[in-house]
């Protein structure tokens, strides 16, 4: 039976099923990344709920794994060599799950690069600006009468979703007629942007109907669908 008392992150969330990958998130745009690339590829795993309501993340167990204190994180039993890997940050994580499987990322070097690049643009910019228009629209950001930040963070948001419109016109995913890992990294922040941020309309989300067919198709997927609620929310 594999193993896993080395790793201290166990200890506060014990594996029930050490053989197979445990996960360490939240269903928040960057947890979602990794249940979904997980429910895609069919790799067995094991969810377990980091709470920020209960500072988890916080937390000696949690970050003995991340010393970064962010969501999502996974302990491979069965890593490179055969070897356990704990691993961080969201898109290294894709990148090693699409390695391991060797789906969802092309297998010649030039679409490999090429679709980390994407990865990246989203990790680089997607992320951070479209998290910053929520703090501003929906969150504390809002109660600032200097609407300059807010309108900041709007007009890199509109920029960077012109030029993910303008990839998607003639493609049917960014990388093409395949969808990898780039479009798992991608849509899940399009769809906090105008659904739990409530930003569609301060963006102009109407104005990048590229962006919003290639949402919809993300979201019609199955594996999405399940993956979208992963870990689940402990009731309120």
């Amino acid at each position: 039976m594999t193993d896993l008392s080395a790793f201290p992150i166990t200890t506060k969330w014990p594996a029930q099923h050490p053989e197979r990958i445990q996960l360490y998130s939240l269903p928040t745009p960057n947890g979602v990344k990794i249940s979904i690339m997980l429910e895609e590829t069919g790799l067995a795993y094991e969810p377990h709920l980091v709470s920020f309501e209960t500072q988890d993340q916080m937390s000696p167990a949690f970050l003995s794994l991340n010393p970064n204190n962010k969501i999502p994180a996974i302990l491979d039993p069965d890593g490179p060599g055969g070897k356990p890997l704990a691993l961080f940050e969201s898109g290294a994580i894709l990148i090693y799950l699409a390695d391991k499987t060797r789906q969802f990322i092309p297998q010649d070097a030039a679409g490999r690069y090429e679709t980390i690049q994407w990865v990246m643009f989203q990790m680089g910019g997607v992320g951070p600006m479209f998290g910053q228009v929520g703090f501003f629209h929906k969150f504390a950001g809002k109660e600032y009468e200097d609407k300059r930040p807010r309108d900041r963070y709007v007009a890199e948001s509109k920029r960077l979703l012109g030029v993910l419109n303008e990839r998607l016109a003639t493609r049917h995913w960014i990388m093409g007629d395949a969808y990898t890992i780039a479009d798992m990294a991608t849509f899940p922040w399009v769809r906090n942007l105008v659904g739990f941020y409530e930003a569609g309309d301060l963006v102009q989300i109407s104005d990048f109907p590229h962006v919003t067919r290639a949402l919809e198709a993300f979201i019609a997927r199955p594996a999405v669908a399940r993956g979208l609620a992963i870990p689940a929310r402990k009731p309120a």
